[in-house]
């Protein structure tokens, strides 16, 4: 397991301009030294071939890797939104777009699913995989759901993105553990969490995603939590 830093989780100092898209890739290799970073599409002040590719090249530069966009608009947005999407993953060189569905009062289940099936579609034409992330209150809130989304939907372009410590109690993340190719936690998790996502995911070589649902986080709270992430993924072998 790989460990990335979400640009989420410092939402609230990129929104204030305290903290560009550039200078969080520069935090992530130097002062975090975590594997890889998810990159929000909220926070990228240009999304022009030369911008990309600028974003791209630092990050190659700095070793890091980028392990996904996070869109949370994805699969409620239009196909032409999701096309832009798409579009900027493969000029980043991304494999994944992670995303959660709708929530639930804000479609009908054949409406999200008919969304379901134009955004893997476009995901294979493009070879983007669609990383399903969990969210109480929508289509994906528990394991079941989540189970029953790929079931329907019925794409090798949808897998799915989970935050383990957000599922009920009824769910088993290890279910979608075959089909996971991106794990969140939120920075703030306690060391029982982490020792659970570490049991339930320990064959997953993937990235886990440090977030933050406020985006609130502070650096020295990111490195804290990177720190226990490494002790706990030690301790486990």
């Amino acid at each position: 397991m790989k460990l990335a830093c979400s640009s989420g989780s410092l939402h609230r100092d990129i929104e204030r301009g305290e903290l560009t898209q550039l200078e969080f890739l520069d935090l992530c290799a130097h002062e975090l030294a975590c594997d890889g970073v998810v990159l929000d599409v909220r926070h990228f002040p240009r999304t022009d071939d030369d911008y990309l590719a600028q974003v791209k090249k630092m990050a190659t530069d700095r070793g890091l890797t980028i392990a996904a966009l996070s869109d949370a608009s994805f699969f409620s947005a239009g196909s032409d939104a999701m096309e832009r999407v798409l579009a900027q993953a493969i000029a980043l060189g991304t494999p994944l777009v992670a995303a959660p569905l709708a929530r639930e009062v804000e479609c009908s289940w054949s409406d999200q699913l008919e969304r379901l099936g134009i955004a893997t579609s476009r995901a294979k034409t493009c070879n983007v995989t669609l990383a399903l992330r969990n969210a109480a209150q929508t289509f994906a809130a528990t394991t079941h759901d989540c189970k029953r989304v790929a079931k329907e939907t019925d794409s090798a372009w949808l897998r799915f993105g989970p935050e383990p410590a957000r599922f009920d109690a009824a769910s088993d993340p290890r279910a979608l553990a075959g089909s996971t190719v991106l794990l969140w936690s939120d920075a703030a998790a306690p060391q029982r969490d982490i020792a659970a996502t570490i049991d339930a995911f320990a064959e997953f070589r993937g990235h886990l995603a440090l977030d933050a649902t406020d985006g609130t986080v502070t650096v020295p709270e990111l490195a804290a939590a990177i720190a226990a992430w490494r002790t706990a993924m030690l301790d486990h072998r």
